[in-house]
């Protein structure tokens, strides 16, 4: 291994300092706006605010992945007690404490829940979750898909997702004054628990925020297959943002080439493990041919739909699976920054495709309406991931591991 490098700690190398200090007002105003657009062009639309909100719920859901995948990033930093990666861990427990911002914004979401409108899920208007077919009786349902529990269910996710993410960005921003190597002993501990809440709590908010959707449709990989994309869409996420910083002046020896060899090689295997569940879905599904089952992809195998379906399968696994191949399009700052910026627009027509079909005029984006709300909903979010960073040192300046992050070297 080689020495480590000497560490610029000045304030203007590990902080964003007096990086654009206005930013979050500036998003959060941009935002605002944009949300109000998106909101009056939903209004013309003449559908009931249907289009709307089911938009809003595909931008809600690219954000919250990200703030998702990152503290997974982080937990499973700590539970494999992974060295190389404390350079790059600030930036994920920064990216996941996003989630308190995205708990405001949920709540346009609980509107139609809460009106007993089926402008977003059809089972909170008059008719209910209904009788279901021949092979699947939707009433077992009922007690699961109601307003009160649904709200509840969100609350009991927000907080856990909150708990998590306050409580390594606090320990580790601790560890900055305190130097406690017991901190990091008490955040490993805690990261088994912590990958095993985020599971539970993902799968769970996939079923109620995605899959109930449909009510009628059912999978027990679709958790897995939410959560992997957003897995994806936070390494991804993480590699720009690092480009981005080091191309600001910060974290340029904190990180080098061979974290980005890592990231790059974990972003692989996120897009290798996200194809494996979407073909195993597809796969059971098509094997069992269950008409309530197959219902679900026939709409979104038809029609223009057919042709998103087909750019999710090269645009969000064959083509980046071969880009992302070689060592070199791994380590090269540029060409890694071009598929982590691909992989997140797939990322989004995936999450459009899993939406927005469930809409009964099968609308396709983008459209202007789309552009409004994603940066609506990615302003907010990106204004409360600026105020976490600020003040903070980018890295864990303290932490027990960080020397052997700085050396790290790829064999």
């Amino acid at each position: 291994m080689k020495p480590s490098p000497v560490l610029d700690t000045s304030e203007r190398r590990i902080t964003l300092g007096g990086l654009l200090p206005g930013l979050p007002r500036v998003l959060l105003v941009v935002a605002a706006a944009a949300i109000v657009l998106g909101a009056v062009l939903g209004a013309r639309c003449g559908d009931e605010l249907r289009y709307f909100f089911h938009s809003y719920l595909v931008s809600y859901c690219f954000f919250l992945g990200i703030s998702l995948g990152a503290l997974f990033f982080v937990a499973a930093l700590h539970a494999t007690r992974a060295g190389w990666g404390v350079s790059v861990r600030r930036l994920g427990e920064i990216f996941a404490s996003g989630i308190g911002v995205l708990a405001v914004l949920f709540l346009p979401i609980l509107v139609p829940v809460f009106r007993g409108q089926s402008s977003l899920y059809q089972w909170t208007g008059p008719e209910g979750i209904g009788e279901g077919g021949a092979l699947l009786d939707l009433r077992f349902k009922a007690a699961y898909l109601t307003v009160p529990f649904f709200a509840l269910r969100a609350v009991a996710y927000f907080a856990v997702w909150w708990l998590l993410a306050r409580f390594f960005l606090k320990h580790s921003t601790e560890q900055d004054a305190t130097g406690d190597p017991g901190l990091t002993i008490r955040m490993e501990r805690w990261s088994g628990p912590a990958l095993l809440a985020l599971g539970v709590t993902g799968t769970l908010a996939a079923f109620d925020w995605l899959m109930s959707l449909d009510a009628g449709w059912h999978s027990t990989i679709f958790g897995l297959y939410f959560y992997s994309g957003a897995v994806v869409a936070a390494f991804a996420a993480l590699i720009l943002a690092a480009i981005g910083l080091q191309a600001a002046g910060r974290l340029t020896a904190a990180i080098t080439a061979e974290h980005y060899h890592d990231l790059g090689k974990l972003l692989f295997s996120a897009v290798v493990f996200w194809g494996y569940m979407a073909f195993s879905q597809y796969l059971l599904i098509w094997y069992a041919n269950i008409p309530e089952e197959t219902q679900w992809y026939r709409r979104r195998l038809s029609g223009p739909w057919d042709w998103v379906a087909l750019a999710v399968l090269f645009g969000n696994l064959l083509i980046p699976f071969f880009g992302l191949l070689s060592r070199e399009a791994k380590r090269r700052k540029l060409l890694l920054a071009f598929w982590a910026a691909w992989l997140l627009v797939f990322h989004w027509i995936d999450l459009c495709w899993l939406v927005m079909p469930d809409l009964p005029s099968g609308g396709v984006p983008p459209r202007l309406i789309d552009v409004c709300l994603f940066v609506g909903v990615g302003g907010a979010y990106l204004a409360g991931v600026c105020y976490a960073a600020a003040g903070r040192p980018l890295i864990p300046l303290k932490d027990p591991r960080l020397g052997e992050s700085l050396a790290f070297e790829n064999t």
